[in-house]
């Protein structure tokens, strides 16, 4: 049916020609001939038919061969956009296998954020190349923070808490001196989780290259950028410009469709690949074609879809299937669609759906009071000229569904009430169903529940708006504890329903937290202060633990440690506080604190797997092996399946010389998630030390296909190709280790034994010297550096061997 309704609208599609053609003509042109353009932006006002014409490009663009993309404002974050497009393309047969893999292990990933964090502040504790490293400077860290906001992708509380480390990405000589040990540059799922840009934008290029190496062309499109462009805008460039993600093939052509211009600031290098297509209302002779080709040439009617349409192309459409004697002069579009629509169950189906934001058949249900929905009516509402088809649901154009809105609420406040309390109603039921198995406090963390709990937040606010508000400030804690993506996505929800309802505090709450959000300098700290200073008793004490969190992950020490001070003095009973303020003791080296906090966290959780899988990981720290050993073995008793804390175990059997043990522990947590990076490396480091190179090299191999560029990977292939007596290869590993990562000390020191076991003495002590420039505190480095001193006093300069 879809299909079909598309045809139908196609065929009737006038106007917009001189568009089409230059894109049309675009794949008559070479990418290597200065005429052709790379993108497409197509922009406009509200109604004017952008996404119309959209998939009119999207026909073309598979005319000329071409697998096509879709995307739009579904989509909240980088990663869901690379889904997006993996799905469309997949579906023609073109899948993005490597993307998928590591898309799905994203998602994993996400719910063990916090445990594979901890993983990842670790480095192999008894290995001679390493040595803890300096504290990030501020500058750095500070930049990295900034990048991390900027790309919308700065998880920095609840699952993500302890995940972001945006000191992974101060990638000079800064290294985190407590916190990372010289190894751990890319745990498991750290780096995916709290920079999944950089870790699958590279997978998206390669994927999209081996596609269009067998098309002549790839289209992605990119519809209402308006609301998407916030988090796309600064990627998009990067992925165009190359430098960033590695180059994209030159077949790929991008169609960008919203209300503006694009951001000089981002774009303005970029100019002369864009060509813009600014889209007017149709003119009066574009609107008499279509109204012709519709068979409406009565002047009278013909003047009436003028007056009332004001050339916008959607309501042109919606006018012209109805053609009728002329309105009174203060008709409206909606005025004469609710006239002509004399089936009082077709004008009431389509007055009541047009409340919910997105429809399918079980809201169409909903949405209709007395029950009258049937499969012919959902049928007539799809072919509408309104309404539009995305994936997995349709919504009424924002031109036509704001009026009819305005119309309900003003008609018959009563009934706008009784049907929107209604459609929450029906959500919370959806909702209590997805999320009966799992645990309150873990509900934010589930896709499936917090999607219909944030609809059933939009329709309780506008039914009551004043009443409502104190549970949204509620659900954004929560929102805010999955990071910025599902923050954003809760203040919009704030901002729609207070512009549909006309409330202003809710509106004002929603705008201030999607500008604070918009702001790398606030982001979620910002967002979080707003609703501390509006939390009732109740939730008071959950938005300071949340901030205290967010505040944590920023390392602003002080200030988080007295959120959960204050946090834990409202709530004794909070297990997360208690693991937050361990956090931040921990992160100052003051052990015994965080052990006292941890022990109050496991003692007081009525599901203790993630509290004693942190105290596991301090007593790790810490060297107390059989603490540590004790809670990981209770984790894994109370959840098999876990597979961080597995890893986790097998690094303490590593560490107590019982390689072995640990070889099966990384087994089977392998068995569970076979593209678990950390598992892939630490098992590779565990089959090095049994003599199985060939098995540490094929389990890097693995690991490199999920992270291509990671200079942790590079580094420790070099490792097992010097311990499999291959010192040339070695030397070549850690150089492109430290091609990725100049700043990575331990590659230099392990460089120098290669060079060493290469006769080259010289080039083995240089390596040092550059190792302890970055870290003074390396003793490792400088030990190795003394016995080579000692060991060749003949062919060592004096110069070389008293540095200044």
């Amino acid at each position: 049916m879809p299909e079909l309704l598309t045809q139908h609208k196609r065929a009737g599609f006038v106007g917009r020609q001189h568009e089409l053609a230059l894109f049309r003509s675009n794949f008559d042109t070479a990418p290597e001939d200065g005429r052709h353009r790379f993108v497409f932006h197509v922009r406009g006002m509200a109604g004017v038919g952008k996404t119309t014409l959209i998939r009119e490009l999207e026909d073309v663009a598979r005319e000329r061969g071409a697998p096509t993309a879709y995307v739009d404002e579904g989509v909240n974050s980088v990663p869901e956009a690379m889904a997006a497009l993996s799905d469309c393309l997949g579906r023609q047969g073109h899948p993005l296998k490597a993307l998928d893999r590591q898309l799905a292990a994203y998602h994993r990933h996400r719910h063990e954020a916090e445990m594979a964090a901890a993983a990842g502040a670790s480095g192999a504790e008894g290995a001679p190349q390493g040595a803890p490293g300096t504290a990030p400077s501020p500058g750095s860290m500070a930049a990295a923070q900034a990048g991390l906001i900027g790309a919308g992708m700065l998880p920095v509380v609840g699952a993500f808490a302890g995940a972001v480390d945006p000191a992974q990405l101060a990638r000079g000589a800064d290294r985190l001196r407590t916190n990372l040990g010289p190894r751990s540059r890319d745990a498991d799922g750290v780096r995916l989780v709290s920079d999944p840009v950089t870790v699958l934008s590279p997978l998206l290029v390669a994927d999209l290259d081996r596609v269009a190496a067998h098309v002549p062309w790839v289209a992605l499109f990119f519809d209402t950028y308006e609301r998407t462009g916030p988090f796309l805008d600064v990627w998009l460039r990067d992925l165009v410009a190359g430098a960033r993600y590695g180059a994209l093939p030159g077949n790929v052509v991008l169609t960008l469709a919203g209300r503006s211009r694009l951001d000089p600031a981002c774009w303005a290098d970029w100019s002369d690949i864009v060509q813009d297509l600014p889209l007017e209302p149709f003119t009066e002779p574009e609107t008499r074609r279509l109204l012709s080709a519709r068979g409406i040439e009565d002047e009278p009617v013909v003047q009436d879809v003028l007056r009332l349409s004001g050339g916008l192309p959607v309501l042109v459409s919606t006018l012209a299937q109805h053609p009728g004697e002329p309105n009174t002069a203060g008709a409206t579009a909606v005025d004469r669609f609710l006239k002509w629509e004399d089936d009082p169950a077709r004008r009431a189906t389509a007055l009541a759906c047009a409340l919910p934001r997105r429809l399918n058949e079980d809201v169409f249900a909903a949405a209709v009071a007395d029950g009258a929905g049937s499969a012919d009516l959902f049928g007539w509402l799809r072919a509408l000229p309104f309404v539009s088809e995305r994936e997995d649901h349709v919504q009424y154009h924002d031109v036509v569904r704001a009026p009819m809105l305005r119309l309900q609420r003003t008609g018959s406040p009563q009934r706008w009430r009784e049907a929107h309390t209604r459609l929450a109603d029906a959500y919370a039921a959806w909702a209590g169903t997805a999320g009966h198995d799992i645990h309150p406090s873990e509900l934010w963390e589930h896709e499936s529940w917090r999607a219909l709990r944030l609809e059933e937040l939009y329709h309780r606010l506008c039914a009551q708006p004043r009443t409502a508000l104190a549970g949204a400030l509620h659900d954004g804690i929560g929102a805010c504890h999955e990071g910025p993506v599902q923050a954003r996505r809760w203040a919009q929800v704030l901002a729609e329903a207070g512009e549909d309802t006309d409330d202003d505090a809710v509106r004002r709450l929603g705008t201030a937290c999607l500008e604070t959000l918009a702001d790398p300098a606030r982001s979620l700290v910002g967002v979080l202060d707003l609703l501390v200073a509006r939390a009732g008793p109740e939730d008071r004490a959950h938005a300071l633990q949340a901030r205290g969190r967010a505040l944590h992950d920023m390392k602003r020490y002080d200030e988080a440690l007295a959120d959960f001070d204050q946090a834990i003095a409202l709530r004794p009973g909070s297990p997360r506080a208690y693991t937050g303020r361990a956090f931040v003791h921990r992160v100052r080296g003051d052990f015994d604190k965080a052990l006292e906090n941890h022990d109050r966290a496991v003692e007081l959780a009525t599901r203790p797997v993630r509290p004693l899988a942190h105290r596991g990981e301090t007593y790790r720290r810490m060297g107390r092996h059989a603490e540590a050993l004790a809670d990981f073995d209770r984790v894994i008793e109370l959840d098999p399946a876990s597979v961080w804390p597995r890893a986790g175990r097998a690094q303490v059997k590593h560490a107590l010389g019982r390689p072995a043990e640990a070889l099966a522990d990384l087994d089977l947590a392998l068995s569970i998630d076979p593209d678990h990076r950390w598992s892939l490396v630490r098992r590779a480091q565990v089959r090095r030390a049994l003599g199985d190179a060939a098995g540490a090299l094929h389990d890097l191999d693995r690991a490199e296909a999920s992270a291509p560029g990671d200079p942790w990977i590079a580094g420790e292939r070099g490792e097992a190709l010097r311990a499999a007596g291959r010192p040339a290869d070695a030397v070549a590993a850690y150089t492109r280790a430290l091609a990725l990562d100049p700043g990575y000390a331990w590659a230099f020191g392990s460089r120098a034994l290669a060079h060493e076991a290469l006769g080259d003495i010289t080039g083995a002590l240089r390596d040092l010297d550059r190792a302890l420039a970055l870290d003074p505190d390396y003793a490792w480095a400088a030990a190795q550096r003394e016995r080579i001193v000692r060991s060749n006093p003949e062919t060592v300069p004096n110069s070389v061997q008293n540095p200044t």
